[in-house]
């Protein structure tokens, strides 16, 4: 017992602080030649899980798509364009209105040539665009440089060394493989600033702050994330204990310890200890679940269409259950075993087999609770969710056992056994049915398939919840509630619970023509998936270049917003359309901050190529897009899109950061941080 003990202290007392620089693509690159005139420049890219690499030939109005780019060649030429091999994934996408194509797991790049002279040099790159289901990165590159003797080129004339400025730029032809791959680069200050197309930077708006942002990241998202996930499994501990399976157990349970012993202390002692071995058995539960997985593999259950639609059939199994329809049930033999094993047993051992046999017998009401709070704290990301949400259910599960056994006076005071257990059950169907669809939307988003639409959603949980509210006033009934042919009249907390959730679908309704509906915004589809829709209205930035707009608003007096964005990112668009959109974010972003949009695809060319050191690695930056993107990973240490930061006038965070979350509320509150942050700055 203690083993397990120490185990739920490390993992309640340990937190994690979310990594903004992501390196999802391991690269190479090589030239393949043979014995003709003819070779391949190939490009080899292992893409980590969860995230693709888009393919060839996708058009200006899709992603960043792969291309082949010279900055210099010379007894070389191109043969065609760039060819991507591989198993390519084609899929419709609603936001750019075309299909996209894409890799994973592994994508090879090749650009045919053909050798013109007795010596050649090369210097290209491939260009390329990544995103995963929730961040994009900035268009990526693969550098090739490469010089040396043609293969199977008759020479004219004598063969020449490279000029000494070729030598410069490439390896020395005498120790260059065909077969290898050389980068050089050469380390560069940053000019000072020139005009927009320049590369700039100022001592006090490029100066990094990624200390700063982590820390505050690590203190408003991640300790809120773990304190949400146990307050959540807290609530679900209580409202299993109003369940048919468990209220009834409870006075039976803590009067047997008080009994079995003419010692009143020790009967109290062991069923305290009856108390804390149920939450070490649901908190070994989320244990297990947080030792075999990691925040990656989380974070593929958060985003992974199969995972989701297991989920979505899984509640949806569960709400039927609770509708009576069928009842889970463990083969009996399992709880008679582990009875008859407690009662031969003596000391702990046999208090913890008690315990056990609860979990077993109580399981038909509990699994549904159990397995939902599992799914939310597994999709949340949080690689400690699993063991914080099942702490905060054992906790509440295992709390009255513990408070009766101190105080037994209160047994006579509990309500009693009766149909307002059966009422509980059936409302927990009704809301594991609606948040069953939430999962079904995911996976409906990531297929593409647009039959979970935000008006359909929101339909569908217009019926759920309004047939929750008729249910609770009593013009509902399940086959469960019809004690001896009649049914009794709801009381007065249920009618009331029923008009709240009539007064819900009624505030959903105008939902259907295009109104936020914050409060389930988080939950329903975005948007843009919407057909029929009349609120148009769009948020644009006033500025695209960083040092204009931070300019502006010192001028003004506000602060300004970064929006590190790009235009080939899928998420950026979502995040628009489903959370800009609304009134209220509107309304902040444009009249209460300086809203900076800052492309990291832009492919305006830079007036001077720069090498600089980002993030450990030599990167040579050649256009606006470029720009943006070091400013983005040099001084806030992030490389994914979206990425939104507020600042003041001297370039220093207000709160964190936010990255893809389609929660209107959540943004709302994480724009007035920033403007109080403001507000009340030294």
């Amino acid at each position: 017992m203690k083993k397990y003990l120490v185990l739920a202290l490390l993992s309640l007392t340990t937190l994690f602080t979310q990594a903004q620089i992501v390196d999802p693509i391991q690269s190479s690159a090589q030239l393949k030649t043979g014995k003709t005139a003819e070779g391949e420049i190939v490009f080899n890219l292992d893409i980590e899980q969860g995230w693709h690499v888009y393919s060839v030939n996708l058009g200006s109005s899709g992603p960043i798509e792969a291309s082949f780019h010279v900055n210099k060649m010379d007894g070389v030429e191109k043969v065609g364009g760039l060819v991507a091999r591989g198993n390519e994934i084609s899929k419709m996408d609603n936001l750019f209105g075309m299909k996209l194509r894409f890799f994973e797991h592994k994508a090879q790049f090749v650009q045919k040539v053909r050798f013109t002279k007795p010596n050649y040099t090369i210097d290209a790159y491939l260009e390329y665009g990544a995103c995963n289901d929730q961040t994009c990165m900035p268009p990526q590159e693969v550098a090739y440089k490469k010089a040396g003797k043609s293969p199977a080129v008759e020479a004219a004339t004598t063969p020449q060394e490279p000029t000494e400025k070729e030598a410069k730029d490439t390896d020395s032809p005498s120790s260059l493989n065909p077969d290898s791959m050389q980068t050089a680069a050469t380390d560069t200050l940053l000019p000072a600033p020139v005009d927009t197309n320049q590369v700039a930077v100022s001592t006090d708006l490029w100066q990094p702050v990624i200390q700063e942002l982590q820390q505050q990241d690590g203190r408003s998202e991640q300790n809120g994330s773990l304190w949400f996930l146990f307050l959540m499994g807290f609530a679900g501990g209580l409202l299993a204990l109003f369940t048919p399976c468990v209220w009834p157990i409870i006075p039976m349970t803590v009067s047997f310890f008080l009994k079995r012993t003419k010692d009143k202390a020790k009967g109290m002692r062991d069923a305290i200890t009856y108390g804390l071995a149920i939450i070490v058995i649901f908190l070994s539960l989320g244990l297990l679940v947080t030792a075999f997985t990691d925040p990656h593999k989380l974070n593929e259950l958060a985003t992974s269409a199969v995972f989701n639609i297991f989920f979505f059939l899984l509640l949806v199994v569960f709400a039927l259950s609770f509708f009576g329809w069928f009842e889970l049930r463990l083969p009996e033999s399992w709880g008679n075993k582990m009875d008859s094993k407690a009662s031969s047993t003596t000391g702990l051992l046999s208090i913890f087999l008690m315990a056990f046999t609860l979990v077993l017998v109580s399981f038909s009401c509990t699994a549904p609770i159990v397995g939902f709070l599992l799914v939310q704290a597994a999709t949340s990301g949080n690689w400690v969710g699993p063991a914080i949400g099942m702490f905060g259910f054992a906790l509440a599960l295992a709390l009255p056992f513990t408070l009766f056994a101190l105080f037994p006076s209160w047994l006579k005071q509990a309500p009693k056994s009766g149909s307002w257990m059966n009422t509980i059950k059936v409302v927990l169907g009704f809301i594991e049915l609606a948040f069953a669809l939430k999962f079904l939307s995911v996976a409906d988003l990531a297929y593409g398939w647009h039959i979970l639409d935000r008006e359909v959603f929101l339909s569908l949980w217009i019926v759920i919840f309004g047939m929750l509210g008729l249910y609770l006033i009593g013009h509902l009934k399940f086959q469960s509630d019809m004690v001896g042919g009649e049914s009794k009249p709801m009381p007065v907390v249920c009618i009331m619970l029923g008009m709240i959730s009539l007064a819900f679908t009624v505030y959903m309704v105008p939902g259907l023509w295009g109104a936020p509906v914050k409060a389930v915004s988080a939950f329903a589809p975005p948007i843009s998936t919407q057909d029929f829709n009349l609120n148009n209205k769009e948020v644009h930035a006033a500025y695209t270049n960083y040092e204009e707009g931070m300019a502006a608003a010192k001028a003004q007096g506000k602060p300004a917003f970064i929006d590190f964005t790009g235009f080939g990112c899928v998420n950026c668009r979502k995040m628009e359309a489903a959370v800009w959109t609304d009134p209220s974010v509107a309304e902040v972003l444009t009249k209460d901050y300086v809203l900076i949009s800052l492309f990291v695809d832009d492919k305006t060319p830079l007036k001077e190529q720069l090498e600089v050191m980002d993030n450990g690695k030599k990167r040579t930056l050649r256009t606006v897009g470029d720009k943006w993107s070091y400013l983005q990973s040099s001084k806030f240490g992030a490389n994914t899109q979206p990425f939104y930061v507020p600042l003041d006038n001297a370039g220093k965070p207000l709160t964190g950061s936010y990255s893809y979350k389609e929660d209107v509320s959540a943004y709302l509150d994480f724009l007035k941080k920033g403007l109080e942050a403001y507000r009340n700055r030294d």
